[in-house]
């Protein structure tokens, strides 16, 4: 039984994975329009630069407005044990 299972299992996942090949993207489809590619520049730009900087930004504004918070949660609450 559990052999009959896992071939079902195999054949629909073959299946699936057969149908969603990109086997038909070579075939333009009403309304595709690529436009031009990007250069290596834009896409490290792109994918990696900017964010990177938003990252930056972001935690640099929650940094200093935590600073002047009056809120008790956002300030630091660690303080070194003192020694007995």
């Amino acid at each position: 039984m559990n052999a009959v299972r896992a071939g079902a299992v195999s054949a629909g996942t073959l299946m699936l994975l057969l149908m969603s090949s990109p086997a038909f993207a070579l075939t333009r489809d009403d309304g595709d329009d690529p436009g031009p590619g990007l250069s290596l520049i834009n896409t490290l730009g792109l994918f990696v630069a900017a964010p990177i900087v938003l990252f930056l930004v972001i935690a640099g504004l929650v940094m200093v407005l935590s600073r002047k918070s009056d809120n008790v949660m956002t300030h630091d609450t660690h303080y070194p044990r003192t020694s007995r």
